[in-house]
């Protein structure tokens, strides 16, 4: 009998982590490494929030807290929800976890088991299937082509719904492929879901901020307010704070399932970092400005990166409308061969290709269950993503016929 509980068998180590990790491997034995793996914002975090954080050391808040978040951040998750998104908690309906990886996590760690299905609209975040597979569950992916905008459609949603059915996780704006649902949008799959009470809605806000040509964002929750007594609405500071290794995530629902997430929580993390909390509480409530400077920068690298990429022949980049990622199609390129004389049969090969021959990071589409793309994320300098559309150019007129 294996040491290791066969459940881990079920899962893979996320690839988007280990890409970034490899990147950082190379970087470190010396080697020109241009990495375009991370998922955070190259930012600092604001100035007013490192000076709460020292200010909360000062005042030795470096204890324990309630398990769910001190009542002061609960209360101003509660004020954000209500600010930004018109939705009503109360405190016993929000909790706050180690990042929102973790909120989803014991989401569904505890309300998913053997005989339960969770749609997931493709691409998707590479950690959503695993999740569920750890749970005990059946993750049902459903693809989001790029003629549609990436973006899941009502009748597909329809047949993918069965009676063992119990989420479907939403993820918008989308990491990888940066896809944005207008409120029209939210409204029409609300309409399939509304004859469906069995399903609940996970709906996973953490690029909220991080919006495009001046699109408006809208959750679940808020466009369709009958849903919300079966949508959890997951958000976090990570993203639009540039506060990622601080891991500070939060969620509103039903107060039942808080308290059960609650429950899992007190036996596992126990409450979050306390000054982590500290620094969200600052964040949440300080000031907010900064956050559409931001974003426009990262708009301008957008348009920058889009054009440079569709401009490489055999590759093929949709404009993401928010996040900051670029999801490019590499279907041009499946066949052809490596200069070593391996030939490019998917999304994988290709992005080793990269690795191997520009010591350019990436991550494959396969990873977010939509092949053949690769994802590049644009959080970093206009220099270092100039330096990596060289590369890929480079890379991509090497291969041969």
């Amino acid at each position: 009998m294996s040491f290791i509980a066969d459940r881990l068998n079920r899962i893979k180590p996320s690839p988007s982590s280990m890409a970034t990790q490899r990147a950082r491997a190379l970087k470190a034995a010396g080697h020109d490494v241009v990495g375009l793996t991370a998922g955070e914002p190259d930012f600092d975090t604001p100035p007013n929030v490192v000076e709460a954080v020292v200010r909360a050391m000062a005042a030795s808040k470096t204890k324990y807290t309630d398990i769910g978040g001190t009542p002061e951040l609960k209360a101003a998750v509660c004020d954000k929800f209500l600010r930004e998104n018109q939705l009503t908690y109360s405190t016993s309906e929000v909790i706050v976890g180690t990042g929102g990886k973790q909120v989803i996590f014991n989401a569904l760690m505890a309300t998913v088991q053997k005989g339960v299905e969770v749609i997931v609209p493709a691409p998707f975040y590479v950690s959503y299937p695993d999740i569920v597979l750890l749970a005990g569950g059946t993750p049902v992916p459903v693809l989001c082509p790029p003629e549609k905008g990436f973006k899941l459609q009502p009748e597909d949603l329809e047949r993918a719904i069965t009676p063992r059915t119990r989420w479907l996780v939403l993820n918008a704006p989308n990491n990888p492929s940066g896809a944005v649902y207008s409120r029209q949008e939210l409204r029409a799959l609300a309409d399939v879901l509304i004859r469906h009470p069995h399903v609940w809605v996970l709906s996973d806000d953490i690029y909220e901020h991080v919006l495009f040509d001046g699109r408006e964002f809208c959750t679940m929750a808020q466009v369709a307010p009958e849903l919300k007594e079966r949508t959890l609405t997951v958000n976090g500071v990570s993203k639009a704070y540039a506060m990622t290794g601080w891991r500070i995530g939060y969620c509103g629902a039903p107060a039942e399932l808080i308290k059960a997430i609650t429950k899992l929580q007190s036996q596992s993390t126990s409450n979050p970092s306390s000054i982590g909390q500290a620094a969200a509480l600052e964040a949440l409530t300080g000031p907010q400005g900064f956050i559409a400077e931001r974003t426009k920068i990262f708009q301008d690298r957008r348009d920058a990166v889009v054009a440079q990429l569709n401009a490489i022949p055999g590759v093929t980049c949709h404009s993401p409308e928010g996040a900051f990622y670029v999801f490019p199609s590499c279907a041009g390129l499946l066949g052809k061969k490596a200069p070593d004389g391996r030939v490019i049969k998917t999304d994988e090969d290709f992005v080793l290709y990269l690795l191997d021959a520009e010591k350019l990071a990436g991550v494959h589409g396969a990873a977010y269950g939509c092949a053949p793309f690769f994802r590049f994320s644009f959080a970093t300098s206009m220099a270092v993503l100039d330096e990596g559309c060289a590369r890929l150019k480079r890379a991509c007129e090497r291969l041969m016929n």
